[in-house]
């Protein structure tokens, strides 16, 4: 480590570049708090609650220096889904609960390495899907349609969904990040304090275009302490002789730390220092996280890799801008909830489209369709069967699919062959893989069953590090009979039967 590099720890010393940084991330996340709670189905408010949790305690626990945690657009499925199947928020709350429990256990199991069992193209599917979810959820509250008036669509909400949209996408482009003011002020903010401007504007001079206050945020206002206390929600313990609770709450624990691993892993690599991030740790960080967020009315929680990429282009050295965006958070919703209520759904939700098409865009899918079918199938499954059922089972089906390419992949990678052309007397040598198991025994028995009389053949296995005993029975066992057939067959370090765990 170098002497300059900072720590993974708490520091003061880079005050000046963290709390810049975690005023950045603050207005990056938000918006994304709020939109992220109104597509899950969930109150406004516990979003915000997440994110503080997320911002202070996770980033207090964790050894992550950059990663930034909150509520994630990965799991709003599963909340959606969460509380309708278990028909109320309290009762949700509860498995957010136990699925911290979970994830603290995971850490002490040192289940930190789970990230890396899963293909990219089962998680890039995961995040398709997510994506297109968003959006079929979202484009309604866009238009302003509202099933209870009977409204397909408000002009008002229309016109602010576009705006905000159209900022966001100028917000990225490529040129204009070489200014300081679009590279650290982002779009998102902007979208939302434009969408605020317009509705006040249509109120007074265009009132048809204003939208009504089902149509913007309502988070709780608090005239002292007391009130501010009693805005969160406990969990309904009643809920724990439910057991689509443990369901609910395992589905969070496995998705939750399998996207906080990813997005842990990816701000490793944006870190300039190359800070390696402890994954066990993480867990049980994450865990302790949910585990609170629960008890106290928030959504669950991952790392998330938006507000940690902002995090790391605005200069951030250590976890305290993470802290001081949470700090910032809390601050907001004690001090600012009736001026955050004049925010537009439309504008969240515009944000929220944005998000959903960077994770679905259709660029992803022709770079998934050139990898090859063994990447495709398995990535179009998962996004197909996550639309047609849940987030898990979607998972787990996309999951069966690529294990299914990996046996198949490691069916014909289990040997090269090289045979000279048929003649009198020709000779086939065939050099084994460095791992040869059960998986591979029935490639190798058709291919020494499928070799012609009079025949030299070369078994080598110079170049293996393990032999399936299943395999050398095999080997041998062709050996005898190959004398039936006429043929020579050469064995090249292929160990005996009893030696082939010392192989």
């Amino acid at each position: 480590m170098s002497l300059h590099q900072p720590n993974q720890g708490l520091s003061f010393k880079y005050l000046k570049e963290d709390l810049p940084a975690g005023l950045v991330v603050f207005l990056v996340a938000l918006p994304l708090c709020l939109g992220i709670a109104l597509a899950s189905g969930a109150p406004l408010f516990s979003g915000i609650i997440a994110g503080i949790i997320g911002g202070i305690v996770v980033a207090f626990a964790s050894g992550s220096a950059l990663s930034v945690s909150g509520p994630a657009a990965g799991l709003t499925v599963i909340v959606l889904n969460g509380i309708t199947t278990l028909g109320s928020y309290d009762q949700f709350l509860v498995a957010v609960a136990i699925a911290g429990v979970l994830q603290i256990v995971l850490g002490y199991l040192k289940a930190g390495v789970i990230g890396y069992y899963f293909p990219s193209s089962v998680i890039k599917g995961m995040l398709a899907a997510i994506g297109i979810i968003l959006i079929l959820k979202q484009l309604p509250i866009a238009i302003g349609y509202n099933k209870a008036v009977a409204q397909t669509y408000h002009i008002g909400s229309i016109i602010i969904a576009s705006i905000s949209i159209a900022i966001i996408l100028f917000w990225e482009m490529p040129m204009l990040k070489k200014y300081a003011f679009f590279k650290y002020v982002p779009g998102a903010l902007i979208a939302v304090l434009v969408g605020v401007a317009l509705n006040l504007f249509f109120n007074t001079t265009m009132p048809a275009w204003a939208l009504s206050a089902d149509a913007l945020v309502k988070l709780p206002v608090a005239k002292n302490s007391t009130e501010f206390i009693g805005q969160f929600t406990l969990p309904n313990f009643s809920a724990l002789g439910n057991y689509q609770v443990y369901v609910v709450a395992i589905t969070i624990a496995i998705i939750a730390s399998l996207e906080s691993l990813l997005s842990t892993e990816a701000a490793d690599k944006l870190d300039p220092y190359k800070r390696v991030t402890p994954t066990n740790r993480e867990l049980k960080a994450q865990g302790l996280g949910n585990l609170i967020s629960g008890m106290i009315g928030g959504l669950p929680m991952t790392a998330v890799i938006v507000r940690t990429s902002a995090n790391v282009n605005a200069g951030a050295k250590t976890k305290i801008s993470a802290i001081f965006h949470g700090l910032l958070l809390l601050i907001s919703v004690v001090a600012f909830a009736s001026i955050l209520n004049q925010i537009p759904l439309a504008c969240l939700a515009a944000v929220l489209l944005v998000v959903g098409y960077k994770l679905a865009k259709v660029s992803l899918f022709k770079e998934m369709y050139k990898l090859g079918w063994e990447h495709f199938i398995p990535f179009i499954v998962t996004v197909v069967a996550i639309q047609f059922s849940d987030l898990l089972k979607g998972i787990a089906l996309g999951m069966l699919v690529a294990i299914f390419y990996i046996l198949r992949t490691n069916f014909r990678r289990d040997y090269e062959i090289h045979q000279e052309k048929k003649s009198e007397g020709g000779s086939i040598n065939i050099m084994l893989s460095e791992h040869v198991t059960f998986i591979n025994k029935g490639s190798i028995a058709k291919k020494l069953s499928d070799i012609p009389n009079d025949t030299i053949v070369t078994i080598d296995a110079s170049k293996s590090h393990y032999i399936d005993i299943d395999v050398l029975e095999i080997i041998y066992n062709f050996e005898i009979a190959a004398k039936l057939k006429n043929i020579q067959v050469n064995l090249v370090q292929v160990p005996a039967r009893a030696s082939v765990s010392g192989h």
